[in-house]
């Protein structure tokens, strides 16, 4: 369907593309706010955003060149259609999927499903939250810095991370939330870190005390990061997701090694705004405080192992939130004179930062 595009262009495409639809969201926000006469412009425009961008992204070409680890799920796909036996691991619920969809379907059809499975359960989590005003969040998810990122590349990992996200909708039916919860760890193993986040959220609330442990995790990284490191490698974990900790071939492939205060300073925007919203503006949504400390908690790990090859990939596990974070008390409670405004100008920032990343790398 897009294979006309030249695939050094595709990747541009899409962000080029997003840019148009960001600016005229934030000229929307500007003019008319969020609140449209007609509600269900708001409902055809998600629609539209999601089948679009669906479909865009599943059925790109076939190519590790241009999308990253695509060409060893390719590889793996056509190992079991010819007949190949499951892989072992602990990720079994992904391996059987993929021996399944191998056995009656080809690999375009396997990516465009793969894509649904990533970008479906986001659309469906910001209707849940937020019903007809669902649009701008589901925008800003795919306005996020690693949604392209995860929709080519770690594909199973981003598979992972949008059922976690549907799952916490589940509130109030907690057998669908641990179901959820428990096909995305067998998905991908590292879902053990914000699964064991949530887990702890279920018991300890304040969100105080989650400030003050990633604060901690700052200068306990600067003044013992290795040795945190080799802590979490003597535990027995020894998969392919903790052994990113002690790769160094790869470092070529990043701008800069050590401690990421790039990173840092991006992941505590989120941060910032959660303390904004539930500290100084006492903004009490128990949903919202759940999935701030959650963030808190998965990205205290990855400030933990900073310094360590694909390190990117740990902060993943907090960064996928990031869009609910900043974005999801707008349209829960008033908190501005000129609330709308406020909201285009971070949804431009929002994704400046994400063009930005993207010209530069």
């Amino acid at each position: 369907m897009f294979d006309w595009i030249p695939l050094p262009y595709y990747t541009p495409v899409f962000y080029n593309t997003m840019l148009v639809v960001i600016v005229l969201a934030a000229l929307q926000l500007f003019t008319k706010g969020y609140v449209i006469q007609n509600p269900n412009k708001k409902e055809y425009a998600s629609i539209l955003l999601l089948i679009l961008v669906t479909f865009y992204l599943g059925l790109r070409p076939v190519s590790g060149r241009y999308f990253g680890d695509m060409g060893m799920y390719n590889y793996e796909f056509e190992h079991y259609a010819k007949g190949g036996e499951i892989f072992k691991s602990r990720d079994f619920v992904w391996n059987v999927f993929m021996k399944f969809c191998s056995s009656i379907m080809s690999a375009k059809l396997f990516f465009l499903l793969c894509a649904t499975l990533y970008i479906l359960p986001l659309y469906l989590a910001c209707k849940k939250w937020l019903g007809k005003d669902s649009y701008f969040l589901f925008l800003m998810f795919v306005a996020s810095f690693s949604f392209w990122a995860y929709g080519i590349n770690g594909i199973r990992n981003g598979i992972a991370t949008s059922l976690f996200v549907l799952a916490l909708t589940y509130y109030k039916k907690r057998y669908i939330q641990f179901s959820l919860l428990a096909i995305s760890y067998f998905i991908h193993g590292s879902m053990l870190i914000p699964l064991a986040a949530f887990v702890l959220t279920l018991f300890y609330k304040n969100p105080k005390y989650y400030l003050l442990g990633w604060l901690l995790a700052i200068p306990l990284s600067l003044a013992f990061g290795s040795f945190i490191e080799n802590i979490f490698l003597s535990l027995g974990i020894s998969d392919q997701r903790v052994s990113y900790l002690t790769m160094s071939e790869f470092d070529d492939q990043f701008s800069s090694l050590g401690f990421r205060w790039d990173f840092l300073v991006y992941s505590a925007a989120a941060i910032y705004a959660g303390y904004y919203f539930i500290i100084k503006l006492k903004f009490k949504d128990k949903i919202y405080i759940q999935l701030f400390n959650i963030y808190v908690t998965a990205n205290a790990f990855w400030i933990l192992v900073i310094r360590a090859s694909f390190s990117n990939r740990f902060a993943y596990l907090s960064w996928f939130l990031m869009a609910i974070i900043i974005f999801y008390p707008f349209f829960k409670q008033q908190f501005f004179k000129q609330q709308q405004k406020v909201l285009a100008y971070l949804v431009l920032a929002y994704f400046g930062f994400t063009y930005f990343m993207f010209l530069i790398i």
